[in-house]
């Protein structure tokens, strides 16, 4: 199947490099896509270097940083646009270990969306501070017991996609840009009964740069799922 990689950047210079060489020497033929936020330390140019290497490496850059949701709907848009069959999304950080994406294409035989989860399994992190872990681990919880979405790790961004998915979200109206993007994205694939599993992953958090995580993204994840139970009960999409 087609398949198409999509990794939004900002200041990602000292680890693009490395995820593009692992991906592509884990299998040629997938296709990769660098959105890049208009990096100001060169991420670009390491990737535009590295497409004389890999002619199915992509890169699209957009004006100014604008959100980790935006840089995806953008992707998924070019992608659509395409024909890829199969849509997959992962950090640039290499906190997704890029060995994983074969394992969770092969899921979609018999599932629709497949969610690399960091909790199915336990706790599979490496890395955090254990007041890191408490947050984002109350905030799945937090996730389930509200939206009734039947998600251990519902805020994980590594996952993969089929196409007939992403073309029935009406990607205009999704509204999150954070972290509250990845819950958000779930919901609306799950309320219209697709098919959702999670594969267990080990989370390593990045050794490289500096995290985008803050205290904004985590309130906005906390309404945004509360304007997703109001959707459920009564059928609003706004």
């Amino acid at each position: 199947m087609k398949t198409l990689i999509i990794s939004p950047t900002y200041n990602e210079h000292k680890n693009v490099a490395m995820l593009i060489e692992k991906i592509f020497k884990i299998d040629s033929n997938y296709h990769l896509l660098i959105v890049d936020d208009n990096s100001p330390d060169g991420t670009a140019k390491i990737v535009q270097d590295l497409q004389l290497t890999y002619p199915n490496l992509h890169l699209e850059i957009r004006n100014k940083k604008d959100g980790l949701g935006k840089a995806y709907i953008f992707g998924f848009k070019w992608a659509l646009a395409r024909n890829y069959e199969v849509i997959a999304q992962m950090d640039a950080d290499m906190s997704h270990h890029p060995k994983e994406i074969a394992k969770m294409i092969k899921l979609l035989d018999n599932h629709d969306v497949v969610i690399g989860s960091r909790y199915i399994n336990g706790v599979s992190v490496v890395n955090w501070p254990i007041r890191r872990l408490v947050i984002s681990y109350g905030a799945n919880l937090y996730s389930r017991i509200a939206t009734g979405m039947p998600l251990k790790d519902a805020t994980g961004g590594y996952k993969v996609w089929s196409k007939k998915v992403l073309e029935s979200i009406e990607l205009d109206k999704v509204r999150s840009s954070g972290y509250s993007f990845q819950i958000e994205m779930n919901f609306r694939a799950w309320i219209k009964g697709y098919s959702l599993v999670e594969h267990p992953i080990i989370f390593i958090d990045r050794t490289i740069g500096e995290s985008k995580m803050s205290r904004s993204i985590m309130f906005e994840a906390i309404w945004v799922v509360w304007r997703l139970r109001i959707w459920r009960i009564f059928g609003w999409n706004k």
